[in-house]
């Protein structure tokens, strides 16, 4: 449909229900109104004469398994309702032009942008570029579209921004030129491609898969070209518990070495111990390893590889008491997991700034408000600045939400629903 089609079938609640499906029945009118607002905007840039249409895709919380994905761990991980939306247009060329709200126009000509370019690294460019390449690489076709983004998920929020902009890169060029016969695992895998080697971030793939298969998912990346994949029923809502994201409001624009450290230290631990990654070692071998060890690659690198053994055990626990609907046991793990990454994977704050500990601060506030309460709050993401992450008694989140936009600021307190569905073509 053109433009004014569009706007017509969107007005006359054509897609009321796909979209009650996605964001929930309470939230149909606001997001109606957003979708068409984003459709005047690409209009305004990019003609009205155009034929289009609407895509979703999902940020994502992490449930359980913090900086495992890397070694090839597991994590519970789950979509939310805060997500970016596209519209979009094919072009006859070879062009892909992207304009996010807030940030200047993309422009790639995906026939001459197609290897890695250093001085590109951290670019959305070169995640566009690297997602073209990744679907080449792997035999599916590309070509150039116009599209206008906006995103409710924040930079920096923990949320997963940079996986839910590549998975959005990947659902378009699925349904524009693949006839959406690209699978999100796929997807997922791709813009993990992308990330890696054009943007030039050595990230794990639980953002990415989290982001685009959407709902409740335990991820258990052994073999993280087939990961096992398996989406969980739980309510947590229905049990009466929200999950809330407190933003911190801390500077992610210095971290990269602080975000690639944990890979590779404990890449470095399983190099030690015969492996690549820790997934393959042995425990065992790294008790009885440790003195050893500590002494080629230091102590941090020998915590967080016992942060990893740990880690992939509690998400184990944490499956088995969502799937039993247990969730004061899921609370403890959760809690435990927190603890684990404080003192062990040390992800909290960055050595670089300690004047800035705004998680430290935020986890501190939530122990206290929630020591007689039901409930359990975490680190969130990859962590050394941005949020935390806490599960609260619906009739206790109003009073959480006030405590910490008391001090972090208005907003910062964000409460979430877990939607069903992740990457998706919405009209």
């Amino acid at each position: 449909m053109n433009i004014e089609q569009t706007k017509k079938a969107l007005r006359e609640g054509a897609i009321d229900e796909k979209i009650a499906y996605i964001y929930g029945k309470e939230a149909v009118e606001a997001q109606k109104a957003r979708y068409e607002a984003a459709i005047n905007e690409f209009a305004a840039i990019y003609g009205a004469d155009r034929e289009i249409s609407l895509f979703s895709v999902a940020g994502r919380s992490e449930l359980s398994g913090n900086h495992t994905d890397h070694n090839h761990g597991c994590v519970i991980a789950a979509s939310i309702d805060l997500d970016i939306i596209a519209v979009a247009s094919e072009r006859e060329d070879s062009v892909i032009r992207v304009k996010s709200a807030g940030f200047p126009e993309d422009v790639v000509d995906i026939s001459e942008y197609t290897a890695p370019v250093e001085k590109k690294f951290g670019s959305s460019e070169s995640i566009i570029a690297g997602m073209c390449a990744g679907f080449r690489k792997d035999g599916y076709s590309v070509g150039g579209f116009d599209a206008y983004t906006t995103s409710s998920v924040l930079k920096g929020s923990g949320l997963s921004s940079s996986a839910a902009f590549e998975d959005m890169i990947g659902n378009i060029l699925s349904h524009f030129y693949n006839d959406g016969g690209v699978d999100n695992v796929e997807i997922a895998k791709l813009a993990q491609y992308s990330e890696n080697v054009f943007f030039g971030k050595p990230c794990g793939l639980m953002d990415q898969v989290a982001c685009a298969v959407g709902g409740i998912v335990a991820i258990d990346f052994k073999d993280p070209k087939t990961p096992v994949i398996e989406k969980m029923g739980v309510d947590i809502s229905g049990h009466g518990f929200n999950l809330c994201i407190v933003n911190t409001g801390g500077n992610h624009a210095d971290l990269t070495d602080d975000y690639a450290s944990v890979p590779a230290e404990m890449k470095s631990v399983a190099k030690l111990l015969g492996c690549e990654v820790l997934r393959d070692a042995d425990e065992d071998k790294l008790m009885s390893s440790a003195a050893s060890i500590r002494e080629q690659v230091g102590d941090r690198a020998l915590l967080r590889a016992f942060h990893f053994f740990n880690e992939n055990r509690r998400v184990a626990k944490q499956k088995a008491a969502l799937m039993a609907e247990d969730l004061d046991a899921f609370f403890e793990q959760v809690k435990a997991s927190g603890r684990s990454s404080f003192c062990y994977l040390q992800n909290v704050y960055t050595t670089k700034n300690v004047n800035e500990q705004g998680l430290s601060l935020a986890l501190c506030v939530a122990e206290n408000y929630l020591s007689d309460k039901r409930g359990a709050f975490r680190v969130h993401g990859g962590g050394f600045a941005g949020t935390i992450q806490a599960f609260v008694a619906s009739n206790e989140v109003e009073g959480f939400r006030q405590r910490m936009d008391s001090i972090f600021g208005d907003g910062k307190c964000i409460v979430l629903r877990i939607r069903p569905v992740g990457a998706v073509k919405v009209f």
